[in-house]
């Protein structure tokens, strides 16, 4: 038996995958790889190189304390220069470097304790990779370089972003790399509104979030049969 972990994308949300590894590992539930798009990568990146753990999720948990501490601080001039096309992002993806990089313990991704195999989405063509070898570092931001909020990426010739663009959940590459009990680490939406988001922008995430968990959904039910899923239930954000 093959045991996968496929941890999904969710910007900020991604900390709530913190809780359910923690579960996981206190159950003795450990992974014999890794599948991890945009915060799923973050995630899969830092538990891939540690032991399975309930230490290891709850310093999972602190990574995530910096990260809303220091990540995402507003600058007005970078996101005007963004808006005004003088930048492909609001926020500079430098401090969400450095806090990955000091919690990454390789330098390359076929030196991790566990496979770890992480989903970008090529800018130009659209084309859903997988990567599983390479500089650990660069395949992690490029996954989660979040469309008009971080740069892209380039990484061996190509211009990578954000894997939920793609595949958010993505339980295909878990079964294609042999995975047949497959652990599926969802990050919600918001199924706890009585009202619809008011404003552009809250519309627009709604939306998004909704087309990810139509395709979680559609993803479960096809493959279903091809391997065991256990999908872990998020709290409604």
């Amino acid at each position: 038996m093959t045991r996968a972990f496929v941890l999904a994308g969710g910007a900020s949300l991604g900390a709530i995958q913190v809780g359910m590894l923690q579960a996981l590992f206190e159950r003795r539930v450990a992974p014999d790889l890794i599948v991890g798009s945009q915060a799923g990568a973050i995630n899969g990146a830092f538990i891939a190189s540690r032991e399975p753990s309930v230490q290891t999720a709850q310093e999972l948990g602190d990574l995530w304390h910096e990260l809303r501490r220091g990540v995402f601080p507003s600058n007005p001039l970078s996101g005007l220069m963004g808006l005004m096309g003088r930048g492909d992002g609001l926020a500079s993806q430098g401090p969400l470097r450095k806090v990955v990089a000091r919690h990454l313990q390789v330098d390359e991704l076929q030196d991790l304790r566990v496979p770890l195999h992480v989903v970008v989405t090529d800018v130009l063509s659209g084309e859903e990779l997988r990567l599983s070898t390479g500089p650990a570092l660069d395949a992690v931001m490029a996954s989660a370089s979040i469309p008009g909020v971080f740069s892209p990426v380039r990484l061996a010739g190509r211009t990578l972003m954000d894997g939920g663009v793609s595949d958010n959940t993505p339980i295909s590459h878990a079964i294609e790399l042999g995975g047949d009990e497959i652990y599926v680490l969802p990050t919600g939406y918001a199924c706890a509104l009585r009202e619809s988001p008011r404003g552009a922008l809250p519309m627009l995430l709604h939306a998004t979030s909704l087309l990810v968990q139509q395709r979680l959904l559609s993803d479960i039910e096809r493959y279903s049969e091809r391997a065991r899923l256990i999908v872990l239930p998020p709290p409604c954000p």
